[in-house]
């Protein structure tokens, strides 16, 4: 019986695995299409969100099966339920790679070649959040986990200092290009709460290793 429960487990570790890759090609795609004002990729961006919704909805089922039949305690009780929280942020990550794709295709293709350096960084910063929290979970690696906690100060940082200087450049342009700038920090604005999401994974990584989370300060033994 416990074989095959670790089985499931290992099943549940890749398939946040692959959700986890989705997410950070959906970000890498629509940070690409942005630059190249690609209408046909950021369509493809929306299209492709399908999968990460389908995926969420397996690994839902998946854990669901686990709690039901195998009725774990202690510590996989929490790595389950863990994970169950994970997926809705993956989720919104999806859905915000989405947003940034729709934004291209109402700017009409205009390339953000420009100011793609700021955001170009920022998409990889947050990419790399993703990456490394669904990595702590599989791996059980709390310092792991903790990095991607700190490392959402500086993606903050990073927001707060394009919205300044696209603030700058309005008052410059007397409002002329008002709307691809307004464009341009909406983009980073969402990028910002990738990271907000993936520091939201990366706490429920510490949930399923320590039992504690931030917000509760919840502890559950075992």
């Amino acid at each position: 019986m416990r074989n095959k429960f670790d089985e499931q487990l290992h099943r549940l570790d890749e398939q946040l695995t692959h959700m986890g890759e989705l997410c950070e090609t959906a970000i890498a795609k629509a940070t690409q299409a942005l630059k190249d004002g690609s209408v046909e990729q950021a369509k493809i961006i929306i299209e492709e969100d399908e999968e990460i919704d389908q995926i969420e909805k397996d690994i839902e089922r998946l854990c669901l099966k686990l709690l039901l039949q195998q009725q774990p305690v202690a510590k996989d009780l929490r790595r389950i339920s863990a994970a169950l929280k994970m997926i809705t942020d993956m989720e919104r990550i999806g859905d915000q790679t989405s947003d940034i794709a729709e934004i291209i295709i109402t700017s009409k293709g205009e390339s953000a070649a420009d100011a793609i350096h700021v955001i170009g960084t920022m998409a990889s910063e947050v990419s790399k959040m993703v990456r490394n929290s669904v990595t702590a979970y599989v791996n059980k690696d709390l310092e792991l986990a903790k990095s991607v906690m700190e490392a959402d100060d500086a993606i903050d940082a990073y927001f707060d200092e394009v919205r300044d200087e696209m603030i700058d450049f309005i008052k410059e342009e007397k409002g002329q290009n008002g709307r691809r700038i307004f464009d341009l920090i909406m983009v980073t604005k969402y990028l910002e709460r990738i990271g907000d999401h993936a520091t939201n994974i990366a706490e429920w990584v510490e949930f399923s290793i320590t039992g504690v989370h931030k917000d509760s300060a919840v502890i559950h033994e075992g």
